[in-house]
């Protein structure tokens, strides 16, 4: 069974409301129409009424039960101007205040922070920054939390493994290091796996000196001192990590080295290059980047997305907001 197939088993009978602010993009809109058609999920799409229609008409798609809003003549629109500002305490002035909010990714936002909504989609149409931004500014981190982090979840045949950071934080810090850890084994348990944390170098257990060495043996001692509970280890190399035989040869004494199933990487430059290789070389399935970190579920889309990438991540979305209820 594949992860979407697991992760819609899960949300059946949630009902999850997840809000697609770009809902003038055919993609987004036939991503929308098909989880209205389904049921497991409630879309809510945000846009021009009169342009959903029109696109909807050229593309064939059946709109009937559909939810559409409009932010810019939506009710809640002052409300929602006024909770903004003072949400920002005086980060952004009123005027500013109303033009965010009339923005449909801050609207969304907004819907998700009021509960009337369980998480959002965007980024078919916008870049990364404009989707992460107001989900920053309005929903912000979860408790405990400083930063937002980007995962993906590498899948192939029976295989499965979560790799992080890899989309978000350039050069993660001590502290840093350890929230991406924590937010990834919150991941890989969603999708059913039984963390197994390996913190990532080019070096295994002292072979190697330096200072980049020395930050992820720091991280690997502060996550276990806070989270003693998940399997972790650190520093290894990936095959110390992945391979059997090579964990027992230059770690005998670790209980995650040839056994993990989360990579956390040092930095973004490692992180990125990984996840690519593994999926261009190695034929994995990289879904992601899913954000980790926020207190309400807010997921980036790439701009070259398909309608299909939509629909799965509303479904990946609606799966996350279950461990905020």
């Amino acid at each position: 069974m594949s992860i979407f197939d697991e992760l819609k088993a899960k949300i059946v009978g949630h009902k999850k409301v997840i809000v697609l602010p770009e809902g003038e993009d055919e993609r987004v809109l036939s991503a929308a129409v098909k989880l209205n058609s389904e049921g497991i999920i409630k879309p809510l799409v945000l846009g021009d009424e009169a342009q959903i229609k029109e696109t909807a008409k050229d593309h064939k798609l059946d709109l009937t039960g559909l939810k559409i809003i409009n932010p810019q003549n939506d009710i809640r629109r002052d409300d929602f101007a006024k909770q903004y500002f003072e949400l920002r305490k005086g980060k952004e002035s009123e005027e500013q205040a109303k033009k965010q909010i009339l923005d449909p990714n801050y609207f969304a936002n907004m819907l998700v922070y009021n509960g009337l909504a369980d998480g959002c989609v965007s980024g078919a149409a916008h870049s990364t920054a404009d989707t992460v931004r107001p989900a920053l500014k309005i929903i912000k981190t979860q408790a405990g939390m400083k930063r937002v982090s980007g995962q993906f979840i590498m899948e192939k045949d029976q295989q499965r493994y979560i790799f992080s950071d890899c989309a978000m934080n350039i050069d993660p810090d001590v502290d840093t290091l350890v929230e991406i850890a924590y937010q990834a084994a919150q991941t890989a348990k969603m999708v059913g796996l039984e963390p197994k944390l390996a913190f990532l170098s080019f070096s295994t257990m002292g072979s190697a000196k330096g200072e980049m060495v020395s930050k992820v043996q720091a991280a690997t001692v502060s996550f276990k001192e806070k989270y003693p509970e998940i399997s972790a280890d650190g520093e290894m190399q990936f095959d110390a990590a992945f391979v059997p035989s090579v964990g027992a040869k230059k770690a005998p004494d670790s209980n995650v080295a040839g056994h993990a199933n989360v990579f956390i990487f040092p930095e973004l430059q490692s992180g990125n290059i990984g996840y690519k290789i593994a999926q261009r070389l190695g034929d994995f399935t990289a879904i992601g980047p899913i954000l980790a970190g926020l207190a309400k579920p807010v997921n980036d889309l790439s701009r070259g997305c398909s309608s299909q990438d939509v629909y799965e991540a509303a479904i990946l979305t609606a799966a996350q907001s279950l461990d905020v209820e």
